[in-house]
């Protein structure tokens, strides 16, 4: 056990008082970005989408004005549009693999899976990413049918939508780590856009912060009769299920079975929606996905990466994969009607801010480790980030509790001992935080020491 001496222990309380009262205070340039959100933007591209008549991954690739094909070179060029804009901030490309029917049931021929991405590179960390995606394909009520009109407008153009719209606003900002804008497609066929992503991720060597998927950011009226729009959820799964042997051995006598690296992203995403969005009810849902369901942040999950989905609270399954009809009285098809549009600006807000705040970050300690055992306190050790660090900030919470209840900034140090706080009553984590008063994800200890 490391021991201070006096005057050490009188400087860190110092130090970490006379931070605190910067830190406390909120980023004005967040609650700007809130405001530069567009609902009339976001409503010209969700038209813009559905008007393309089907994107079904199969559909046509050839005509300007119908099909996958035309949406994606569209999106595309609202990309390359955004970046003129920006000094040329985006680098825009396709990322694409080939499919064919042996590759899953929900393939009827052979075609390309064409992602299309934009990435605003970093100044500090340009291999560090964090992802917003929204899915470019849309499907009927057969997935298999390539032709039928699909105007997919909130499943999923209003994903897509607001990461276009992320990007018109960030794209005005600089970030110290890089920040990526995705439509991906192959989603109704399964996740296939996502995998071909995640893969060229790992390939390429990127450090990924995180993925934040949007599927569906823009209905508010439910089947059950429930109209909200301000309540959204966020999907994370407990742990990843790359964990090694020895680290579900760990877990079962050390804790963190809601702790993984996506729940914790969930957590950040929810602290910072109650700080900058109070009206906002975001519900952190303890699943992958919906019941037995899947979204695109699935394949990064399955890679390792963390990831999330956001969507809305409340959805209406007669407006989801349903071919345009109407049955005893009741309306289907998944149509422009259907999107709330100042509701897809509040989520679209909720992914920026996120973003940016990410972006601006310094990256999360590592080799994070935890004594204590059979002690009146407990201790952290971590590795110091190198950057514009201020120093680093504990959470503590009740093993019960789903979000982090206590944390203490200790300064630019890397141990620290909580006096009079039993390791055996709480889950612990660390973040670094910035200069700007910005910090990481919480670090779950991955060790312990004596």
């Amino acid at each position: 056990m490391k021991i201070f001496p006096r005057f050490t222990f009188f400087l860190v309380a110092c130090c970490s008082l006379t931070f605190s009262t910067s830190a406390q205070d909120t980023d004005m340039r967040l609650y700007e970005i809130i405001d530069e959100v567009s609902a009339d933007s976001l409503e010209h591209d969700i038209r813009k989408l559905a008007g393309f008549g089907t994107r079904n991954t199969f559909s046509d690739t050839v005509s300007e004005t119908r099909g996958i094909g035309a949406a994606r070179r569209w999106i595309k060029s609202e990309f390359e549009s955004i970046s003129s804009k920006c000094n040329n901030c985006l680098d825009v490309f396709y990322q694409k693999d080939y499919v064919t029917p042996e590759d899953g049931e929900r393939i009827p021929k052979e075609a390309w899976v064409v992602n299309v991405v934009a990435i605003q590179k970093g100044t500090r960390y340009p291999n560090r990413y964090v992802i917003m995606s929204g899915d470019i394909d849309s499907r009927a009520s057969n997935t298999m049918d390539f032709t039928t009109d699909a105007p997919g407008a909130n499943d999923n153009a209003s994903g897509m939508a607001g990461t276009m719209e992320a990007a018109r606003v960030l794209s005005q900002y600089e970030f110290e780590s890089s920040i990526i804008y995705v439509g991906l497609s192959g989603e109704e066929q399964g996740l296939f856009g996502g995998k071909g992503l995640a893969e060229y991720a790992k390939k390429q060597g990127w450090e990924i912060i995180g993925i934040l998927n949007n599927d569906m950011i823009g209905n508010i009226e439910g089947v059950d009769g429930v109209i909200d729009n301000r309540s959204f959820r966020i999907f994370s799964e407990p742990v990843p299920p790359t964990e090694t042997e020895q680290e579900r051995r760990m877990r079962r006598f050390y804790g963190g079975e809601v702790d993984g690296i996506s729940r914790q992203l969930a957590r950040y995403i929810h602290k910072n929606v109650e700080t900058y969005m109070p009206e906002m009810n975001p519900m952190m849902i303890y699943r992958l996905d919906r019941f037995g369901r899947g979204g695109h942040h699935r394949p990064f999950n399955d890679l390792g990466f963390a990831g999330v989905r956001i969507m809305e609270a409340h959805e209406n399954y007669n407006r989801q994969h349903q071919d345009i009809r109407t049955e005893n009285g009741i309306e289907y098809g998944d149509v422009i009607e259907g999107v709330n549009f100042d509701y897809a600006k509040k989520l679209t807000a909720v992914n920026a801010i996120n973003l940016a705040s990410l972006a601006w970050a310094p990256p999360a300690p590592e080799k994070v480790e935890i004594g204590g055992i059979v002690e009146p306190s407990t201790r952290l050790r971590w590795e110091p980030v190198e950057g514009d660090i201020a120093g680093y900030k504990i959470y503590w919470r009740h093993t019960t509790a789903p979000q982090w209840q206590h944390s203490r900034f200790v300064g630019d140090v890397t141990e620290f001992t909580l006096e009079g706080i039993v390791i055996d009553n709480y889950l612990f984590g660390v973040a670094a935080v910035g200069k700007n008063g910005h910090e990481s994800l919480v670090v779950f200890p991955s060790g312990t020491f004596r």
